[in-house]
């Protein structure tokens, strides 16, 4: 089987423009720092690397999260289970979970509602690539990269089926195969 094509929708160089810009925003929102950043593993950690690497005087601390909403079959069952927590109380702290993409919104509202409870002093979200006309649940995104239309996109951390995260560019993944619903037939990310 040959893989499918794919054409690029955003490219390295415009990526790494827009997270230098999005470095600036949220320095200077958070000057006082530090500033924790939890990634939401796996699609997440190339955008969270290079959000890290833009800073240049927040002091900021990492940390790494994983949520899963598989069914039984790699497709996505609409329930969302943590598979991997924080190492650190983020109670009193000023927390940014920072995504590669939100899509529905089920995922992060989950999370957002999961870490809320954990009383931190301030918590916002950073998403390199945003679908709101795919959004189920309502969530607010204080930092966005870009706004992009309703195609499934993979590179930069982002995956079908564990393969493309390793691609520089964000591309449209052209011919993949659906589910009944219309959705790619084997997510691997919890939000798609």
């Amino acid at each position: 089987m040959t893989a499918p094509a794919t054409r690029v929708l955003l490219s390295a160089a415009q990526i790494e423009q827009r997270v230098k810009e999005m470095a600036r925003q949220i320095e200077a929102d958070y000057a006082e720092g530090p500033l924790y950043l939890v990634s939401v593993l796996k699609g997440s950690f190339i955008f969270m690397a290079d959000l890290v690497r833009a800073f240049e005087r927040l002091r900021v601390r990492t940390e790494f999260m994983a949520i899963s909403s598989y069914g039984t079959e790699k497709t996505s069952s609409g329930q969302v289970k943590l598979t991997r927590d924080l190492d650190v109380s983020i109670e009193g702290q000023q927390v940014l979970i920072v995504e590669d993409i939100v899509d529905s919104g089920l995922t992060l509202s989950y999370l957002l509602n999961l870490l809320g409870a954990r009383r931190p002093r301030s918590l916002a979200v950073a998403t390199l690539l945003d679908k709101p006309e795919r959004r189920v649940k309502p969530v607010e995104i204080r930092y966005t990269g870009f706004q992009i239309p309703d195609e499934f996109v993979v590179g930069y951390g982002l995956d079908f089926a564990e393969d493309y995260r390793n691609l520089r560019d964000i591309c449209v993944l052209e011919e993949i195969a659906t589910s009944a619903s219309g959705a790619p037939a084997a997510w691997s990310e919890s939000e798609r």
